[in-house]
C-alpha cells in the first residue's frame, strides 16, 4: 500500500523541494548533542578530526554579500560567484558566513546524480536496471512504482525530490561513492554520505547503532564509512510510517537545532559552490553522461526566479524543519558561468517555503554585485521570470 505525505499539522516538518514541491517528514536526535550554543559553534566550523586540514579547501577572499531581507532568519550563509571554466576559480564572488557548515537537505541529491552517472561511465551500472520498493527501502513522502530504472528514480529524484528514489540509487552506488564526491574535491566540511532514511532515523533515535551526533561529525574515512553503514542497516529496519511518527514527536516536543548538522548531510557555502562548479564545468563524465546530467538538473528548481538572461540553467534546493537550501549553476548569455549557494538554518518559521520570495531577493541582490553591465549576464534589465 502506497504511503501518501500526509497535511503538516505545524506546516513544515520537512517538504521537499521540487519543481512541483513535495511534503515529507524530519527529525532529530538529542543524543550525545550538548545544547548549549558554544558547542553548536563548534560543530559548525569542526573538520573531521583524521582529515588533513592542509589539504582542505580554501575558501578565496571576496567581498561582502549584500544585506539579507529582513524576512530572512536564523543562521545565513550566502555565496554568489562568478566562476573561471577552467580553473573554477572565483572572478568576482561575494558571500555572507561561506564557511559555516549548513545542512544541505534535498540539496546533496545533485551528487547522488553524479557519482551515479560517474559509476554508468565506468560499466558498473546500466540505466535500464530496474528496482523494487520494498518497505525497508522506502522513505518518506511519495514513491516510485516498483520496476522503475535508475533513469526514472533519476528523474524523480531531480525533478520531484523523491526520496525513496534518492536512497535506491544512493545505496545501490555505495555510501561510499557519493561521500567520495566532495572527498575528490578535499571538501573537508562537507558530508554527503547518508541516504534520506537514514539521517532521519539517526535524528529520531531509531538507530541503536548510531553514536551521537556530535561524535558522528567528527568522523571521517573509513570510521565514518563503517558508522555510516550500521546506520543504514537500522534505517532500513523501520517502517516509513512509525519514522514519521517518531519524528512529529520530536518536532512537537524535543526539537533542538545543533543536532542537525550531526546528523544530515553538510556543506558550507564556499564548498558546496565549488561542488556545483565542477559538476557543471569538469565533471569527468563522457560526453552522453555529463549531456543527461545537465539535462536532469535542467528539471531542478530555480531557473524561474533567476533575474540574469542565461542559455542553461541547473539547479537543486531542499527544505526542512528550520531550514531551506537553494543552490545552481547557469552560463548567462553573456558568456559568464555562475554559482550559487543559499543556506538557512535556524529560521523562525518552522515551515520555510515562504521564505523562497526572500531567499532569490537576496541571490539576486548577490548577481547584480557580480555580474557586470555591458558583458551581458548583467541582472540589470533582465526579465523577470514568473
Amino acid at each position: 500500500m502506497r504511503l501518501s505525505a500526509r497535511p503538516p499539522r505545524k506546516k513544515g516538518r520537512y517538504v521537499l523541494l521540487t519543481a512541483a514541491l513535495l511534503l515529507a517528514v524530519q527529525g532529530l536526535r538529542t543524543l550525545h548533542i550538548p545544547t548549549s550554543a558554544p558547542h553548536f559553534a563548534s560543530v559548525q566550523h569542526a573538520v573531521p578530526q583524521t582529515t588533513d586540514s592542509s589539504m582542505c579547501l580554501k575558501s578565496p577572499a571576496g567581498g561582502e554579500a549584500p544585506p539579507a531581507p529582513a524576512r530572512l532568519s536564523g543562521r545565513l550563509g550566502l555565496y554568489v560567484a562568478v566562476v573561471d571554466p577552467v580553473t573554477l576559480e572565483p572572478i568576482r564572488v561575494v558571500s555572507r558566513d561561506p564557511d559555516g557548515v549548513y545542512p544541505l537537505a534535498s540539496a546533496y541529491k545533485q551528487s547522488v546524480l553524479w557519482a551515479l552517472l560517474r559509476q554508468k561511465d565506468a560499466g558498473a551500472l546500466s540505466l535500464s536496471e530496474t528496482f523494487d520498493v520494498s518497505a525497508d527501502a522506502q522513505s518518506l513522502g511519495n514513491y516510485p512504482f516498483d520496476h522503475s530504472n535508475v533513469l526514472t528514480l533519476a528523474t524523480r529524484m531531480i525533478q520531484k525530490s523523491d526520496n525513496t528514489a534518492t536512497d535506491l540509487l544512493h545505496r545501490r552506488i555505495g555510501l561510499k561513492a557519493v561521500q567520495d564526491v566532495a572527498d575528490t574535491l578535499h571538501l573537508c566540511h562537507t558530508r554527503l554520505i547518508l541516504p534520506t532514511k537514514d539521517w532521519w532515523t539517526a535524528q529520531a533515535g531509531l538507530s541503536p547503532s548510531f553514536p551521537g551526533a556530535e561524535t558522528f561529525a567528527a568522523l571521517s574515512g573509513a570510521e565514518r564509512l563503517k558508522a555510516a553503514q550500521a546506520l543504514d542497516q537500522d534505517a532500513r529496519t523501520h517502517r516509513a510510517d512509525l519514522l514519521q511518527r517518531k519524528l512529529d514527536d520530536y518536532f512537537d516536543h524535543r526539537y533542538t537545532p545543533q543536532t542537525d548538522l550531526g546528523t544530515q548531510n553538510v556543506s558550507t557555502p564556499a564548498e558546496f559552490a565549488h561542488l556545483i562548479a565542477a559538476e557543471f564545468l569538469h565533471s569527468g563524465l563522457s560526453a552522453d553522461a555529463q549531456a543527461m546530467q545537465r539535462q536532469l538538473m535542467a528539471l531542478g528548481f530555480g531557473g524561474k526566479r533567476i533575474q540574469a538572461p542565461f542559455t542553461y540553467f541547473g539547479g537543486k534546493g531542499g527544505n526542512g524543519w528550520r531550514l531551506l537550501t537553494y543552490s545552481g549553476y547557469f552560463h548567462t548569455a553573456g558568456g559568464e558561468d555562475v554559482v550559487y549557494a543559499f543556506m538557512q538554518h535556524g529560521a523562525d518559521q518552522p515551515y520555510t517555503m515562504h521564505n523562497t520570495g526572500a531567499a532569490f531577493q537576496w541571490i539576486n541582490a548577490a548577481l547584480k554585485q557580480v555580474l557586470m553591465k555591458g558583458d551581458g549576464g548583467s541582472v540589470e534589465g533582465a526579465a523577470v521570470r514568473n
